[in-house]
């Protein structure tokens, strides 16, 4: 099974399973370089930008003409190396880091200091140029930018830098408000005819999830939040079609969770099984995965 396994997936295998006093340094560095010689993941990081981006959009998961997204943005290229085992120093993170560390800050696009909020205008990336005639996209940009940021550096390997664990505690503080709230119950209100969610809720994103996934120290300074979090990943999401309302436009919810996203039947299929892993992962690190009936069944 090792001969056919891709270089990745051989190099994790060693690197991450075999005891360490079981490893060889020599095959260890070895397998670390064919890694890094990996034609899929070289061509990835070839196509990073100068600036540290990918395709100039920093969330597309994957492309949507509605977004204008022709292809995977920053956080899944730079997860995707990841996966792929480029170690976190290798000049392609390093790149990325430097804008993401910028995106932690707290400056608005609408801060009536003129030079701050042309600072945050250049973090909006994709929605740099909608922000310009419609200031609540851009709000509603800094806030995900922000959580996917501090997820990309969490999972960087950056979960002991101030700035990561300063922004994740906001979050948290955040997404605690909204699951205390009436609006967790009742996240949905008519908009421009259409039902959308509340923009006075503040529900977990698949950001914040993978964020709180891969930090540990603030899993345990935040246990009853991660508690209650299990507990709202209990009750399935409900299949009521909705937008996001990011000022006066209307989006496709990617990224929001409100609910279970598991989506399994009683007998614990599902229908997108690659998430379904994922997900899971994600359970298992924060200590839920017990807690949440869909995964017990998966």
């Amino acid at each position: 099974m090792v001969e056919a396994a891709s270089p990745p997936l051989v190099y994790r295998a060693y690197a991450e399973v075999v005891p360490d006093a079981q490893r060889e340094p020599e095959r260890l560095a070895a397998l670390r370089q064919a890694v890094l010689e990996y034609k899929p993941a070289q061509a990835i990081a070839r196509k990073q930008k100068a600036n540290g981006l990918w395709d100039a959009n920093l969330l597309a998961p994957a492309a949507s003409k509605s977004y204008g997204w022709s292809e995977p943005g920053t956080v899944y290229q730079y997860r995707r190396l990841i996966e792929l085992g480029w170690p976190p120093g290798e000049r392609p993170f390093r790149n990325a880091d430097r804008f993401l560390f910028q995106l932690l800050s707290r400056i608005e696009p609408d801060d009536p200091d003129r030079a701050v909020a042309q600072r945050a205008q250049d973090l909006l990336v994709e929605f740099h140029r909608a922000a310009k005639s419609d200031a609540g996209v851009g709000r509603w940009a800094r806030r995900v930018g922000r959580e996917a940021a501090a997820c990309t550096l969490a999972r960087g390997g950056h979960s002991d830098d101030p700035r990561v664990r300063g922004t994740a505690h906001t979050i948290a503080s955040n997404i605690s408000q909204y699951l205390r709230s009436e609006l967790a119950a009742k996240p949905f209100k008519k908009a421009q005819g259409k039902t959308v969610l509340d923009p006075l809720a503040s529900p977990p994103t698949i950001f914040a999830v993978e964020m709180l996934a891969f930090l540990p120290p603030v899993q345990r300074e935040r246990a009853g939040f991660i508690e209650r979090l299990g507990n709202y990943f209990s009750s399935p999401a409900p299949r009521r079609a909705f937008f996001v309302l990011a000022g006066k436009k209307l989006l496709k919810p990617l990224f929001e969770l409100l609910g279970d996203p598991l989506r399994s039947d009683a007998q614990g299929h599902v229908a997108d099984i690659p998430f379904a892993l994922y997900w899971l992962e994600l359970l298992t690190r924060l200590g839920l995965v017990r807690q949440i009936p869909s995964a017990s069944r998966v």
